[in-house]
């Protein structure tokens, strides 16, 4: 394996084609695409100052290293890439990669980051920027916290756990996502899901869970969240009371108490659904 140790890369195209090759403590400089269609590259303390510096690579492990706000568009069609402890300012990150594996990141400006990528693993991520992970698929994400409007857009097979996420319209048109342990803040969340199943969360949401087909909620905590499940097929067992329950389609949904029950006979099958209050003797205990 071929070292590069604190050396400065520039102009266009700078390590094209490399391949086994260890960098350390290096920097690229102004030159777009310095690693395109590299293969089996570590890079550690390295900085990226400059746009696609890791297209089109393959086997890729980048530790304790920067991508600044110049090296936008940075990862696009690559195949296997780590990164660990690791800062990316830039937007547009990851585009059209295959198996991610994301620890302890930093994205604060994820802006269309992770769009068609398939095969993403997520620890301790740390991401705020709009459109995060659309029309992604097979992802895991953990112990994150994502700040994202419409994150997950489109997005198909996804578990996500023990994460904290403020996002405007979270889910939409997503396809198989199941939320564990996490605490989820945005209006109109998962409008037009399939098979959205979201088990032991707090949610707060206007107007959220609506137009879902195959909506799961268990032990879930409906917190200043009305006008809920609008034409959602919903299975809900809720821990606590709801504001306000608004025309399911069908389903059920049980929990303490409700504030407003909106059934309308002229939009709604209003047999279709049953919702209950749950009786004392089925009251959780703590």
């Amino acid at each position: 394996m071929k070292e590069y140790s604190r050396q400065i890369f520039t102009g266009e195209r700078a390590l094209f084609c490399a391949k086994d090759i260890k960098l350390y403590e290096c920097t690229f400089e102004d030159g777009e695409s310095p690693l395109k269609e590299g293969q089996e590259i570590i890079a550690d303390s390295c900085a990226f100052r400059w746009k696609y510096p890791l297209w089109y690579c393959r086997g890729v492990k980048v530790k304790d290293s920067t991508l600044f706000d110049t090296a936008r568009a940075g990862i696009w069609y690559t195949q296997g890439i780590e990164m660990t402890n690791c800062i990316i300012e830039a937007p547009k990150t990851f585009r059209r990669s295959t198996g991610i594996k994301l620890t302890d990141v930093s994205i604060p400006n994820a802006q269309e980051t992770l769009w068609g990528c398939e095969d993403v693993e997520m620890t301790r991520v740390n991401a705020h920027g709009d459109y995060l992970a659309m029309n992604g698929k097979r992802f895991t994400v953990r112990d994150c916290t994502l700040l994202s409007n419409y994150c997950f857009d489109g997005a198909q097979d996804i578990i996500i756990e023990n994460c904290r996420i403020l996002a405007k319209d979270a889910f939409w048109n997503s396809v198989n996502v199941t939320v564990k342990n996490s605490y989820i803040a945005g209006e109109y969340l998962g409008w037009n899901a399939r098979n959205l199943t979201l088990e032991n969360c707090t949610i707060e949401s206007l107007q959220g869970l609506c137009y879902i087909k195959g909506l799961k909620l268990k032990n879930c905590r409906l917190v200043n969240t009305n006008l809920a499940f609008e034409y959602s097929d919903v299975e809900a067992d809720i821990d606590g009371s709801v504001d306000s329950v608004k025309n399911p389609s069908s389903g059920y949904i049980i929990a303490d108490g409700y504030v407003e029950i909106i059934m309308e006979p002229d939009k709604v099958d209003v047999e279709a659904t049953r919702i209950e209050v749950r009786s004392r003797s089925e009251e959780k205990t703590a």
